[in-house]
């Protein structure tokens, strides 16, 4: 089926509560915003809550098209509606991924007052260095949002991920941290002198394999896009999901059946999910958890059928574990999404 062959992924409520701060300050109608993406507001009551990603991506557009602005309000020179797309154009026909990336990082410049990305090559090392033009440390949510859209458009010029060896951020840690560990890196650093994404060099010698047809699909989803197609994919963890979400989850193997199918030692498997701070429960909860509101959310499917399919032998079962993922029952999660 299509939820199990995809690996679409969720976004955390906290994002959304994020994207709908400046759109508050600047006295836009939040909750418009959110029932014409398709999310209820009610789920903002929900720290556990999460939405699909193609509901985020609505709620993106919806709030650039209503405050003109694709960088959510957190820059005094707005991001105008249509410069990502502007952006493009502009770096479509680089040839090569360090020429595109520091063409996009001018075209930036150009459009935001109070950052400015620097591409700094080092011998084998890449670094997109984030200065700013005022002193304090901003939103946490601004130098993600600014580094998801470069590193996203780098990804996608080349046509893979490009593994980043750690993230740094001058601002205090979120409380939405976990998420930027499979979007960014493993290695997150917070408080420090500068923000910067770092990576090895070699990927900037890459040729762009994009071109202006393909730009064109690449646009319809973008940027937000980016929150799950460049995911961190390089890891145990990611690996292990890619096993699972082929096969039906109650025909998922044991956690020693699994070791031996990865060639692990059940001790060795362990301690490398500690060391990327994952278990293999937590992999198989996370993964129904998004296979399940990608069912709740683009389906009609009863929640008696999706709890089947999801390897759950009752309702109950599923009802318990969902509750417990989210903070809401199927039901009310999915009465929520429709906004009754």
């Amino acid at each position: 089926m299509s939820e199990r062959t995809s690996d679409k992924g969720t976004i955390s409520i906290r994002f959304v509560r994020e994207a709908l701060v400046g759109v508050r300050e600047r006295g836009h109608d939040a909750e418009a915003l959110l029932e014409h993406a398709g999310i209820s507001p009610e789920l903002l009551n929900a720290p556990q809550a999460r939405v699909s990603s193609a509901h985020f991506g609505m709620l993106w557009h919806r709030v650039a098209q209503a405050m003109d602005d694709e960088f959510f309000g957190m820059d005094s020179h707005r991001m105008k509606a249509g410069s990502f797309t502007l952006l493009c154009h502009s770096v479509i026909h680089c040839v090569s991924l360090e020429r595109a990336l520091r063409r996009a990082l001018r075209f930036f410049r150009l459009v935001l007052d109070d950052f400015e990305g620097v591409l700094v090559r080092d011998g084998d090392t890449a670094r997109v260095v984030l200065a700013e033009r005022q002193g304090d440390p901003r939103r946490a949510f601004s130098y993600g949002t600014f580094l998801i859209m470069i590193h996203g458009l780098a990804c996608w010029l080349i046509g893979r991920r490009i593994p980043l060896s750690h993230a740094s951020f001058r601002c205090p840690e979120p409380d939405f941290s976990p998420e930027w560990q499979v979007l960014f890196s493993p290695d997150l650093r917070f408080g420090e002198a500068e923000t910067e994404i770092v990576f090895p060099a070699e990927f900037l010698d890459m040729a762009n394999v994009q071109n202006e047809r393909t730009m064109k699909v690449f646009l319809r989803s973008a940027p937000a896009n980016f929150l799950v197609k460049y995911r961190n994919s390089d890891g145990l963890v990611a690996r292990i999901r890619r096993q699972l979400r082929h096969i039906p989850p109650d025909t998922w193997p044991d956690f020693e059946t699994l070791a031996q199918q990865l060639h692990f030692s059940a001790s060795t498997l362990r301690r490398h999910l500690l060391d990327e701070g994952q278990s293999y429960q937590s992999i198989k909860d996370d993964l129904r958890r998004d296979l399940a509101i990608s069912q709740l959310s683009h389906s009609e499917k009863s929640v008696l059928d999706i709890a089947l399919d999801l390897g759950f032998a009752e309702a109950s079962a599923f009802h318990r574990a969902f509750k417990k993922w989210t903070g809401a029952r199927p039901g009310e999660y999915r009465r929520a999404l429709a906004g009754q």
